[in-house]
This record gives structure tokens, sequence and C-alpha cells, in this order.
């Protein structure tokens, strides 16, 4: 079966590579620091390198430009840095792999230190390259060298990174380069962070360096689960009655997709699967329990307490979906990750410890090969559990749209075309529209951080530019207003996108909260709204749109009007562009994401 990864994210696009052509400089031999950076990142076949620029890292800028041309990797142009992470963040979602991003000195780094913390907890890697004022103080230029330089400029983002370097000459840059891919491609895979020193990128080269075979520095990682574990799992799988699978982080690889499926129906498991990481599994086959949400919801509940063995594939935060169930869950616990590997006690990312009755320390995908290798062969006479409910049809008309109306109709208009859903708002439901491939979906923005979403999306239309999937991203206003500058990237390098904005006018998910706070409290809740509503004058999102040179459609306001302005923008991301829709959903959550979201607040 062959790899889901689209082949076209890792080869040069005519019309992307066509864009900002350098006038020949005529050099080959590397002549200095950053020549030998760029050259590594070049052999390293990295394809991009998302940046803003920085005065920090001009060494390396002109290397990119001069030296290799503006190929391989290319520059892709962001207008700020948060963006230029995040568009990395959202390559790596679809390819497995790290993009390159570029961030200028300490303060630059200080810009993207949120869109770091969302790759870091949707663990997706990428090499992030950073740069200081010359470390030897008589060397730097008065003010400026100064404030943009850092004792430990690593500091700002080592509890949220896999590894961090600051490489003191051309041979400790190469080595701390191929380091930094190594750690950020191999499982629990993650962001690294490489501090590159100005007067190291601009010094001429002494001596050339000697040559080396790239890949015996950058070996493939792939943890297997020890036999006598997979042995001792298999038996457990084979005598339960009840099994579940909680189908976590796993990758977009095709074949791991079938293999799930294969042990689901050995097994006749029930599977569930949650809507903070990619697609993991059909949801409309008849052993996928529930809907797929981003919190815990009764179904689940339901589905965990009936099941007298639980398997879990690196579910996100096990510990409290376990505890949401209470005392009635009585199953064997099999949790398969490798997740402990990266906890290091700042951040609580890591959730809370969950009783395990074996543990399998172990690539999800690499485990899950083996357990169908060691199950006895042969159909399952296990009853399957009935299909999941088909989506209803949309509503055709009415003034007040609800997120549904635009999800559905969203459906609708897409028919037969694939299409990956790079991102969805926190108000949609998984009963909407059903995943059967693992790019059908792509997960969360990770941390919870809001302006993920735009640049994310961006991120994986660049990935999926020339395959023939239409990427879509479905975002909050908030969401939107924070990044949507991400977009003048997209229109700019003419990579294809649909953003579709869920646009409530209000920052809801704080409205939900201060709801509750206020019930407990025996106060107005006809309050909640303060400090939330975004109005007077209302934001006209697809004038920003256009601002940023995408097509901008809306406001749209009647669920009449749906089909048509859905079917022009994709008309318009088809011919090459990028289109934006504004949408005015009725404010609020349906009532099963607005109760998960409080659930464990009293």
């Amino acid at each position: 079966m062959a790899k889901s990864r689209p082949d076209a994210a890792r080869t040069a696009h005519p019309e992307i590579a066509a864009i900002e052509r350098p006038t020949p400089a005529g050099t080959n031999a590397p002549g200095f620091g950053s020549d030998v950076v760029a050259e590594t990142l070049r052999d390293l076949d990295i394809p991009y390198i998302a940046l803003n620029p920085g005065a920090s890292y001009r060494g390396l800028h002109d290397s990119l430009v001069n030296h290799l041309g503006n190929a391989a990797p290319q520059m892709l142009l962001c207008l700020h840095e948060e963006a230029a992470i995040a568009i990395a963040h959202g390559y790596a979602k679809v390819t497995g792999r790290a993009m390159a991003a570029a961030v200028h000195s300490n303060v630059g780094l200080m810009h993207g230190t949120m869109a770091i913390f969302n790759a870091w907890c949707d663990r997706m890697p990428m090499m992030i390259l950073g740069a200081t004022g010359p470390v030897d103080a008589a060397k730097r230029r008065p003010w400026i060298d100064w404030i943009h330089t850092a004792r430990d400029q690593g500091a700002l983002v080592r509890h949220y990174t896999k590894w961090d370097d600051q490489p003191a000459s051309p041979g400790a840059a190469r080595e701390a380069l191929l380091r930094g891919w190594w750690l950020a491609n191999a499982v629990p895979q993650g962001p690294v962070y490489i501090n590159l020193d100005a007067e190291m990128q601009e010094a001429k080269l002494t001596e050339e360096l000697p040559p080396i075979d790239i890949h015996r520095f950058i070996p493939p990682v792939a943890q297997a689960p020890a036999p006598e574990v997979v042995r001792a799992a298999a038996e457990l799988l084979s005598k339960a009655k009840h099994p579940l699978i909680l189908a976590g982080r796993v990758s977009r690889d095709l074949a791991a997709w079938n293999a799930r499926v294969t042990l689901a129906e050995t097994l006749g498991a029930g599977v569930a699967t949650n809507t903070k990481v990619g697609a993991a599994f059909p949801t409309d086959h008849p052993l996928h329990v529930c809907p797929p949400g981003g919190h815990v919801t009764e179904d689940l509940i339901a589905a965990i307490k009936a099941a007298d063995l639980v398997l879990s594939l690196d579910w996100v935060d096990l510990a409290g979906t376990l505890k949401l169930c209470g005392a009635g869950v009585n199953a064997k616990i099999i949790q398969v990750s490798l997740d402990q590997n990266l906890h290091n006690g700042w951040s609580m990312d890591h959730q809370g410890l969950p009783p395990v009755d074996l543990f399998i320390a172990a690539d999800t995908d690499a485990t899950v090969a083996a357990l169908n290798a060691a199950l006895p062969k042969g159909e399952s006479k296990k009853p399957a559990l009935k299909a999941v409910q088909q989506a209803k049809k949309p509503k055709k008309s009415g003034d007040q749209i609800e997120v549904e109306d635009l999800a559905l109709h969203l459906l609708e208009a897409v028919g037969e075309r694939e299409v990956t859903l790079t991102h969805v708002s926190l108000s949609w439901h998984g009963a909407w529209w059903h995943f059967r491939h693992p790019l059908d979906y792509l997960g969360s923005d990770g941390g919870g951080g809001v302006g993920g979403g735009p640049g994310i999306s961006v991120g994986a239309a660049l990935a999926l530019k020339g395959t023939g999937r239409l990427p879509i991203g479905v975002c909050g206003d908030g969401d939107f207003l924070m990044s949507c500058t991400s977009l003048w990237t997209a229109v700019h390098y003419r990579i294809p996108l649909l953003i579709v904005v869920a646009n409530n006018r209000s920052f809801y998910n704080d409205e939900v909260h201060q709801e509750r706070v206020a019930k407990i409290r025996n106060r107005p809740v006809e309050n909640k709204w303060i400090g939330q509503r975004m109005g007077d004058p209302e934001i006209d999102l697809a004038q920003m749109a256009r601002a940023q040179g995408a097509a901008g459609f809306g406001p749209i306001t009647k669920v009449e009007d749906l089909p048509a302005v859905y079917a022009k923008a994709i008309a318009a991301v088809e011919a090459g562009g990028v289109a934006v829709i504004d949408v005015r959903v009725k404010p609020g959550y349906g009532p099963n994401v607005a109760s998960a979201m409080t659930r464990q607040t009293g």
C-alpha cells in the first residue's frame, strides 16, 4: 500500500519556484559559514523555509539567495514569525516531515513562541533556525546588536522544544542541523531550535569542511514493541469480549490506516477517535462507536464503560478521559505510547498519569502492525456494532445560520471531491462530516493557542498542492483575526486554499465559561457577552481577506445563500486562488460541547 504522504510535498512546484528568482551570483563552493548552513538544509532535502526576515541572519539569507539560488530550500516570506512557524506546522501535519522556519533574533523568537508551543503539544516536527547578534561583545554594533543578543536565547523555548543548540563554528552548525533534523523527525516528533551566531554566519571559511555521507548521520528511527509485550497484548485482546480501541496520535500513512482497520475487524473491537488529532479511523465504519469530538462525550463514556479492555494508541489525555468516566470503568488498559520521552515538568501537556495494566513503549503504527501479525488469522466472529448515523441533509432556508448549516452545505458543495479539512472551529461536531482517509482531517492546533488555524492551513495546503485534494480550513472569527495575514503568503506563492470563517462575532468559548461562573455565583448570565463580543463596529472579514489578495465573500447571513457562494469560492480555489468566506453564524455551541467544556469546573 502506498504511503499517504503526497509526493508533491517534497518537489518544487514550477509556479512557486518561478517566484522571486534571483540574479545568478555565479558562486559554487561555499565561502562563508552561512553557506555551510544553507548547503546542509539542501542536503537534508528540505524544500521550503518559511521566514520573516531579520538582520541577525542576514548572512544565511544571502546564502539561501545567492549561494543556493533560492531553491531547495526556497524561502517563503511571511508577515509574522507566528505565521512562519504555523506554516511549518501545517506542512508537517500532512507530510510527517520537518520543514524549516527562520526567526529573527530574540524578538522574532518571542513572536513565534505560541506557534512553537502549538507544534510541541501537537507532536509535530520542525526545524526552527534563529540567530543572535555576535556572541563576541567586541564585534557587536552599538545598540541594536546588544538588544538582539541574549546569553541563553534557547531558554525562551527550551521547555517546549525537543532540543536546542547554539553552534560556534560552521562544522558545529552542520552537525547541529543534522542532529536537529534527526531528533525532530524521530517519534515522538517535535520542534527543535538552532541559534546561529551572526559572526559565525558572516565569517569567511578558513578551510573547506570534509565531505560526509549525510544519511549515515540521520539514521531512521522506528521503535518497534518488544516481542514478549506484543504476545501479552495479543493474548489480552484475544480474550476480550468487548474490546475498545482509542485511536489517538497516529501517522497520516495510508498503510497504517488500513492496518488499524484490519486490527479492529479482526478483534470486532469498537473504535473511538478524537478531533484533537488527525483522522485515525473511518468514522462511518460500523465499528466506529461515536462521532469524534474535541471533548469527552457521553457516548464515548458509555463505550468505555461497556468495554472489558481498552487499547489506547497514544490517546491524548487518557487519564482525563478515564477520570470523566467515573467509577464505572472495569476494563483492563493497554497503553501504547512514546510520549513519556518528552515530558519535562514545565508544561503540563503530558496530562494526568493514567492507570495501565500493560504498557507498550513503542511507535503506534509499528505496534498495530506487530499485533496484526501476532493475532490469529481469520474473519472475526464477534458482532459488529451498528453503522454510524449518516449526516442529515442541510436545511435550505433561514435567516439564522447554525454552524451545522455551514458544515452540511459545505459538504454538499464539495460533492465527490477529495477534501482535506486542515482545521475546524471549536463549534464543529464530528457527526457532520465523515473521514475515510488519513488526510481527510488533520487535527487541531495542538496547544489551544488561538490564531493557529490560518497559518496551519496555509502550510497544509502547501504540502497538498498538486495532489488533487481541496484544502479547507474552518476557522473561528477570533482565530482568523489573529493571523489572517498568513493568507498573503498563500496568495503570493500560488497556494490554493479555502477558508470558511464561522463568524459568531465573539470569543464565544469564554462566554460559555462566564455563563458557568455566573450560574455558580448566582449572578446575571445576561452579562456574559461583555468583554467578549466583537461589534460596534463589526469587522469586515471578507475585506480583510481581499487586503491579502484573496477572494473575499460575505458576510453571508442567510442559509439559502450558502450554496451559490460555496460554488464560487470553490471555483476560485480550483483555479489556483485563495478564497475566504465570512459566514455569520448564530452564537452558541451544541449542548454536548458546552457541557463538556465546563464539566470539570464544578
